[in-house]
């Protein structure tokens, strides 16, 4: 138990009338029947010292994938780092590169298919290397990261670079996590990000950006199973891009970049032949300037769109895009895959709440309301917790759309909520004579992601049958999350993956709670 847990455990068994002596008496009475052996000790102990050597390992090779992602682009080039790697520790350290680099394409065979590796993958691969050595493997893993550091050099302004950088790919992730489920915060700051970067590090070029998802082509499927709808884009070309769909049939070369899952650069678009200009009006004599289209992928290398810069609107006639530029929209793409995806499993989270409550209310009249919040990053550090769903005792729902947003400061009469988001742990309490009950929905490491507030009236708690109802209804929600978190994690072979999918999930996470729930019973049965 953590501490918050423990306080949470504590509090729920005392209850709210008890007593200051009798909560005193309570404390001495656990403090004198608590014991533990020995052995129990130094397993804590070592535990203990297991878990801050991870989390020291993990800070230092974050660190030193950072040092190598310096255009923070959000990958390595895996050949790069094997050609480094090479010269550590001579033939014995060439040997376990080699049984490391097998074993890291079989865990990941994504890796081999492009040839490149995430954090996750590269962390994995040099725990892989410093496995095949004799000794200590944590002095290995120091020598290891020690050998790649000296590897790598910045200069004072690419050290300046890189970090205003990684500042405005973070805003691409901050602006997910602050937004509950909309993406059009998501979508200005990744087109931000690329004008920003224009501005500071690009010659001031003038460039148009824009984003497209792939779509099943339900409307015209003899143009193609497939179309690219224009989703986001920079504010001038909005009355010429903004949800415009490219057919397969069309010019371009955004479904080549898809398909070969590589950025497609076009130095000079007049000359090419086979671009699809969306603003018809341009004269013939103004189309000319750099293409760029990058593949939008997802954490297992799946394309779910693309993402489109150039400069038509740049004068220069020798406005071209330089490879540091691209490295970096290799970094907005990455983040804002991140930032999609993010929304895209809250939105699953959601569903999966939604369709708990619609089974739960026709079985528990004596339920007045349910407030469903969802936790996202407050102010200095703090999380902030999102009202998006409030239901009656009738199962009538309203969507607070924006969310009403709960600061723990400003909402004393809710702290409840911000315990329960604390410990992820059940907490009951009564506010002016009512009665809440609030349950936390969690990841796997039990973090709280979302929060059913629960209010049952001036009942102190609910008829048997009720409660045993809503206990199946918490339990069913809750796996049915974790099924959906674990998925995400899967590791798949490369491949397309439609923007119609991601609502399809959605409707498939409601379906898992029904899932759920009628394995139960079979299991009852």
């Amino acid at each position: 138990l953590t501490l918050p847990q423990f306080v949470q455990l504590m509090d729920n068994f005392v209850g709210e009338d008890v007593s200051l002596p009798t909560v005193k008496r309570l404390t001495v009475f656990i403090k004198r029947e608590f014991k533990q052996t020995e052995e129990e000790k130094m397993k804590q102990l070592e535990k203990v010292h297991h878990m801050s050597r991870v989390a020291q390992r993990k800070q230092l090779l974050e660190a030193l994938f950072e040092k190598w992602d310096s255009s923070a682009c959000g990958s390595l080039e895996l050949e790069e780092v094997v050609a480094v790697l090479s010269t550590f520790k001579g033939s014995m350290g060439n040997e376990a590169l080699m049984k490391a680099k097998e074993q890291l394409c079989s865990r990941y065979p994504q890796v081999s298919g492009v040839g490149k590796l995430s954090l996750k993958a590269f962390q994995t691969f040099l725990e892989l290397i410093a496995s095949k050595f004799t000794g200590n493997e944590d002095e290995t893993i120091d020598n290891l990261v020690r050998f790649l550091t000296t590897r790598v050099e910045q200069s004072h302004t690419e050290s300046l670079q890189s970090s205003a950088r990684r500042k405005w790919l973070q805003d691409i992730q901050q602006a997910a996590e602050t937004s509950a489920t909309n993406m059009e915060p998501v979508y200005k700051a990744a087109i931000r990000a690329l004008c920003q970067d224009m501005e500071a590090h690009g010659d001031n070029k003038r460039i148009s950006a824009y984003i497209a998802l792939l779509e099943e082509n339900q409307l015209s499927p003899e143009q193609g199973q497939v179309c690219l709808r224009y989703v986001a884009c920079t504010a001038d070309d909005a009355p010429h891009v903004l949800n415009q769909v490219l057919h397969r049939d069309m010019k371009g070369v955004s479904f080549a970049a898809i398909d070969q899952g590589k950025p497609i650069y076009v130095p000079k678009v007049q000359l090419h032949g086979n671009i699809h200009f969306w603003n018809s009006d341009r004269p013939v004599e103004e189309r000319q300037g750099s293409l760029l289209v990058l593949p939008l992928y997802d954490a297992h290398w799946r394309v779910f769109g693309i993402l489109g810069l150039d400069t038509l609107r740049d004068q220069c006639q020798k406005s071209i895009f330089l490879t540091h530029e691209i490295a970096f929209y290799e970094g907005v793409c990455h983040a804002f895959s991140k930032a999609y995806h993010h929304i895209c499993l809250r939105e699953n989270v959601l569903q999966v709440a939604d369709t708990a409550l619609s089974w739960l209310y026709p079985r528990t009249p004596s339920i007045q309301a349910v407030t469903t919040y969802l936790v996202a990053p407050g102010k200095d550090k703090d999380d902030a917790l999102y009202k998006v769903i409030t239901t009656d005792n009738t199962g009538q729902k309203e969507i607070h759309s924006p969310p009403v947003v709960l600061l723990r400061e400003e909402n004393l009469l809710r702290d409840y909520l911000f315990k329960c988001k604390d410990s992820s742990e059940v907490t009951l309490i009564s506010v002016y004579g009512e009665h809440h009950i609030a349950v936390p929905l969690h990841d796997q490491s039990r973090q709280t992601l979302s929060i059913f507030d629960i209010s049952i009236g001036q009942h102190k708690k609910l008829p048997p049958q009720e409660q045993k109802d809503l206990q199946k209804m918490l339990k069913m929600a809750q796996a049915a999350c974790s099924e959906i978190l674990q998925r995400s994690l899967e590791e798949t072979q490369p491949t397309q993956v439609l923007e119609a999918e991601c609502v399809a999930n959605m409707r498939h996470a409601g379906i898992l709670f029904h899932q759920f729930m009628l394995q139960e019973l079979r299991e009852c049965v």
